[in-house]
């Protein structure tokens, strides 16, 4: 390929829009180019190494005997509804783009394509002797993100390879995990990626195991917690550890009781009271008051208590509360802190009341009474769409369920709050505390649930001597054991052995082949542009004749280029008339592992070889340029050679 050819354009300064390296990269060097909020086109010089990267996929892929397929990305609503996904994924989260028909059927945009090959396997895997199969795709996904940011790392649309297993049993199951974890480690290792595998939540895909593949990148939007000894790695979500070992109040606040009231005036934070009274921050419990939202319209209110020096991990709290009550009110579609304007608006269309000058907040303590929470009351609005609907000749509308509000708050405890026999926590009157007061003391047996998020430095459970540090990472690849969730679900059975029907066991193993494409320049670049790795890099070689205008050198670069295709290697020749300057500049910038330069030494027969990686150059004669290549270029670039390490 020529770059005369190849519809390069490459910018000098760094686009306003882009926030971190790679982006910038990306956009400056001509790979990629934004059309809309997390909409881009992959221009060719990207669609060289996705298509790369896709090939190591595949390989790897056909190598566990997984089967290539592509499946709808439109994708009919009731298959997700009778997964009952499809509030969460619409009402809930909202990501997913949804549409109707001109028959006014529901349909969506595909994010993921558990309910589709669920429906098939349902309608093809009939017998255990079918099984185990596994199925993969690389396709178009689309997530309808809230705030699209770092280019390709949060986009709306991105590549991805998706896979799902189907299993006689939970055994099965396991050995097709191990399989796709052993070759997305060779994946990731032979696109020149340092990925680390870590414990991970299962998040809206669900199941009872799942791990992620992070690229430790500064810019990584995830926390990662590993133990120096190697043996414990987690996402934030999910990680667990020992806390620091409370400070204990002194002697004579130790009883345990109600406790002692203390004026805070003006002390709503852990801080303000800290500063004020000289606590330790594990002497107290903060109460959070938050509101769960289920798809059927329920509103649980949620009294969340923890250690004053610990921090609420989300996802967490979003388990526990699914796990108890999902079941009755369908998909938890949020959580969201109870402030006074959310009071104030459920006030407005809800059928019960909460009484804002019940609400002391700053002030709350762990046994706030369920009667803030008042009796039923007649709604104060008429919704619109039932006034249309009622009107002559309206149709009737789709409307969604009428919020409903408990009167009875689901109060969970994290460990760290539940093991102090004696705090400081409010009093449930503004600018009042309670000090000294303990669980049995205020008539209370809390619920105990894990709700902390673990910190760096926190003491590892395997082994207290060791301690958690953090990294920061980029998730590219997700696998998950998921069981018998959605073929349950979808009804998707075969015949066992013993010739009685059983829901089939399922796995699911993610991807995110744009994505890794960025990983790779977020983790390999410097001030001068993109390092790609040899093996997903566009070119292996970039020929570049220093003097446009001498004839030798122009006449030598196409030698070399053309005996390097001859070669097999992927080479690009730049026979722009541009300085040498702007050459090497592009040069570097797009991020080509080396590059052979003709300069002066043309009529010699000496070129400089040059090795984008770590910027060393040898004055060569030619066959020894072409010599040292070879060595490092395979020589064929028919098909990428599949790995053979575990």
């Amino acid at each position: 390929m020529r770059v005369s050819r190849l519809m390069l354009v490459t910018l000098r300064d760094d686009p306003a829009e882009a926030e971190i390296p790679s982006h910038k990269l990306l956009l400056r060097a001509g790979y990629i180019r934004r059309l809309g909020s997390g909409i881009y086109a992959y221009l060719p010089l990207l669609w060289r190494v996705l298509q790369k990267i896709s090939a190591i996929v595949r390989q790897e892929m056909d190598a566990t005997g997984a089967l290539e397929t592509l499946l709808p990305q439109l994708q009919p609503a009731d298959l997700w509804q009778r997964s009952g996904r499809w509030a969460g994924y619409t009402a809930g989260e909202g990501i997913m783009f949804h549409l109707e028909d001109r028959q006014g059927r529901e349909l969506g945009l595909g994010p993921t394509h558990e309910e589709v090959i669920t429906a098939l396997a349902a309608d093809l895997l009939r017998s255990y002797r079918q099984l185990p199969v596994n199925l993969y795709q690389i396709q178009t996904k689309f997530r309808d993100e809230i705030r699209p940011r770092f280019g390709l790392m949060r986009g709306r649309e991105f590549i991805m390879k998706d896979a799902y297993s189907f299993h006689a049993d939970e055994s099965s199951l396991r050995q097709t995990y191990a399989a796709m974890d052993g070759a997305y480690r060779r994946i990731f290792r032979r696109c020149g990626l340092k990925a680390v595998a870590v414990e991970a939540d299962s998040g809206a895909i669900g199941g009872s195991a799942s791990q992620e593949f992070m690229v430790t990148a500064d810019a990584g939007e995830d926390l990662i917690l590993t133990s120096a000894d190697g043996r414990y790695a987690a996402n934030q979500e999910r990680a667990v550890s020992l806390p620091a070992a409370p400070v204990e109040l002194p002697g004579g606040l130790r009883s345990g009781g109600s406790g002692e009231i203390l004026p805070t005036p003006g002390q709503t934070t852990i801080e303000q009271l800290v500063d004020a009274h000289g606590f330790d921050a594990s002497q107290l419990v903060k109460v959070l008051l938050l509101l769960a939202r289920f798809e059927d319209g329920h509103r649980q209110p949620l009294l969340i208590s923890l250690r004053g020096d610990q921090q609420l991990n989300e996802v967490k709290l979003a388990n526990a509360v699914s796990a108890r009550l999902a079941g009755s009110h369908g998909v938890l579609l949020g959580i969201d802190p109870l402030s006074s304007e959310l009071v104030a608006e459920l006030n407005r269309i809800g059928e019960r009341a909460i009484d804002l000058s019940a609400l002391p907040l700053g002030y709350l303590g762990p046994d706030l009474e369920d009667g803030v929470l008042t009796a039923a009351r007649p709604s104060l609005v008429v919704d619109l769409r039932e006034s249309r609907a009622g009107s002559a000749g309206a149709a009737a509308l789709p409307q969604p369920p009428r919020p409903r509000l408990s009167t009875r708050f689901l109060r969970l405890t994290d460990p760290t709050a539940a093991d102090l026999t004696a705090f400081v926590c409010g009093a449930n009157q503004v600018d009042q505390h309670r000090i000294g007061a303990g669980w049995a003391g205020l008539g209370l047996r809390p619920e105990v649930v894990d709700l902390r998020a673990a910190q760096p430095g926190d003491r590892c459970l395997h082994d207290p001597s060791q301690t958690l540090a953090a990294a920061r990472g980029i998730e590219v690849g997700h696998i998950f054991q998921l069981g018998r969730k959605y073929s349950d679900a979808m009804e998707a059975r075969f015949t066992n052995e013993k010739g009685t029907e059983e829901s089939l066991w399922m796995g699911c193993y993610g991807i995110g082949v744009s994505r890794l494409a960025q990983a790779a320049v977020e983790q390999n670049h410097d001030a001068n542009g993109i390092r790609w790795p040899l093996a997903i890099a566009p070119f292996e070689v970039i020929v570049v004749s220093a003097n446009a205008q001498d004839p030798q050198q122009v006449s030598l670069a196409e030698e070399i280029y053309n005996r390097l295709g001859s070669a097999g290697v992927d080479a690009l020749l730049d026979d722009r008339d541009e300085r040498a300057g702007v050459k090497f500049k592009d040069a570097d910038l797009i991020g080509i592992p080396w590059r052979v330069v003709v300069g002066r030494g043309a009529a010699a027969g000496q070129v400089e070889l040059v090795c984008r990686d770590d910027g060393q150059r040898r004055d060569l004669a030619v066959e020894a340029a072409l010599e040292a290549l070879l060595e490092v270029i395979p020589a064929s670039r028919s098909g990428l050679e599949r790995g053979v390490e575990s």
